[in-house]
């Protein structure tokens, strides 16, 4: 989804501390903490992709609802996004985004909006 720009490995010794590898900075290692709102945001989506591609035969994982996080995108990294976003809807999943961004009225063909 990033282009490999990224790898997320666990950090040795720890059961849930995650760490970033930088590919495009000579396979730097850092802290999750270091992340632009952006990168924690596609990292976050990278995640749970990741999670949704490993559900069982007996526990399918169809769906998926993001909220907020697009806001924090530079136009590039949001392109990336929705074109991740895109090929899951082609692979027939259900994609739920709840958001507050102008641009994604345009981008993002199939809504609903509420109006309060």
């Amino acid at each position: 989804m990033t282009s490999r720009r990224y790898a997320v490995q666990r950090v040795p010794g720890s059961d849930l501390e995650l760490q970033i590898i930088g590919r495009d900075m000579a396979d730097d290692v850092r802290s999750v903490h270091s992340l632009s709102g952006g990168e924690s945001f596609l990292v976050s989506l990278a995640l749970a992709l990741g999670l949704a591609s490993l559900s069982s035969n007996k526990t399918r994982v169809e769906s998926l609802f993001i909220d907020k996080g697009f806001d924090s995108l530079d136009p590039e990294t949001l392109d990336i996004a929705i074109a991740s976003l895109d090929t899951l809807q082609s692979l027939g999943r259900k994609v739920g985004v709840i958001w507050h961004v102008p641009i994604l009225v345009k981008r993002i063909s199939a809504k609903v909006m509420v109006k309060s």
